[in-house]
């Protein structure tokens, strides 16, 4: 049995020295080109789908800011015909204590200064509105 154990710790011995050898360098040379363009294409690929990624975040969040922008610029709208109600209504009233023609000049003045502010806020709305 030794002697067939001395032949197999010979070629064990022969094949692993074998293992552990260097390239040559121009191998080497190759293997490093070789890994290095496959790190390239890695990064190149893994930044164009960083940049979609990133350009799909982006469409949702300007639709958001958009949409708040509307929103903010229709609430604006809104507030600005409710005082140009209130004010209407404050100067009808005053009117009142008015009379005859001078009344009709102050109720016709109201009325012509709320429509003026209607037409303000819409104007000022619409310039605020930003399409997609």
């Amino acid at each position: 049995m030794r002697e067939y154990l001395m032949p197999v710790f010979v070629f064990a011995a022969l094949a692993l020295a074998g293992c552990n050898q260097s390239k040559s360098p121009e191998d080497v040379s190759k293997d490093v080109a070789k890994a290095e363009q496959k790190a390239n294409n890695e990064v190149t690929k893994s930044e164009e789908r960083a940049q979609s990624a990133l350009d799909k975040s982006y469409e949702k969040v300007n639709g958001q800011e958009i949409k708040f922008n509307n929103d903010a610029a229709r609430q604006a709208y809104n507030v600005a015909v409710a005082k140009a109600d209130g004010d209407r209504k404050v100067a009808l009233a005053t009117c009142e204590s008015q009379s005859g023609d001078s009344q009709k000049a102050c109720k016709n003045q109201a009325e012509a200064d709320y429509k003026t502010a209607r037409a303000d806020a819409k104007a000022s709305a619409e310039a605020a509105v930003q399409q997609k």
